[in-house]
């Protein structure tokens, strides 16, 4: 197997730290140490921590996140039971980590938004395929008959996300998953036919 080299472990050591510990909540010695190099070795694979936090956010989009989306296109289940299944293991991925870190795309949404244009246009992308992700899940359900019609799918999949986003956020300050059950509860009843 081959060893990471020096940019790699500083790209995985910056989700985990970005995750953990914020955006402004640490430094670049913070990351190179979680890393094992030199902190000197940071400016010879990165313009910037902005521009380290833009990749962090790309690679925990392609590796975290989308290992959950593909849920969402398993066709082994119907695609209600993908779209709840979806949502209960992204729950109970946070419910893991006992509610302390939240979800990376929306802790970096919340603390660079108004800070980066660069992690902000990013992020726009991120939030724009995990919505095409959800929509074309629920026009499967649509087309099933197990989600309702007269609801646009694109509206509706964007209202998911957000009220997800939201859930999550409450979650973390209350450290338990009763704000993943309300919208469990709440979303399945009313877009279910």
């Amino acid at each position: 197997m081959a060893r990471p080299n020096c940019r790699e472990k500083i790209l995985d050591a910056a989700v985990q730290t970005l995750h953990e510990r914020g955006f402004n909540g640490c430094g670049v010695q913070d990351i190179t140490d979680a890393a094992g190099v030199p902190k000197g070795s940071f400016y010879n694979h990165f313009e910037s921590k902005e521009v380290l936090g833009a990749e962090a956010l790309d690679r925990f989009w392609q590796s975290s996140a989308c290992g959950f989306l593909s849920i969402l296109s398993d066709e082994s289940l119907t695609p209600l039971d993908r779209l709840r299944r979806y949502f209960e293991s992204a729950g109970s991925a946070l419910a893991g980590r006992d509610y302390a870190c939240g979800c990376l795309i929306g802790n970096l949404s919340v603390e660079l938004s108004d800070q980066s244009r660069l992690v902000r246009d990013r992020l726009a992308s991120v939030f724009a395929g995990w919505t095409r992700s959800i929509e074309i899940c629920l026009r499967d359900a649509q087309r099933a008959g197990q989600v309702r019609a007269d609801l646009d799918a694109g509206m509706l999949a964007g209202f998911l996300l957000n009220a997800w986003q939201g859930a999550v956020l409450r979650s973390r300050v209350e450290k338990d998953g009763g704000a993943f059950a309300a919208f469990q509860d709440i979303i399945f009843k009313t877009i279910t036919v």
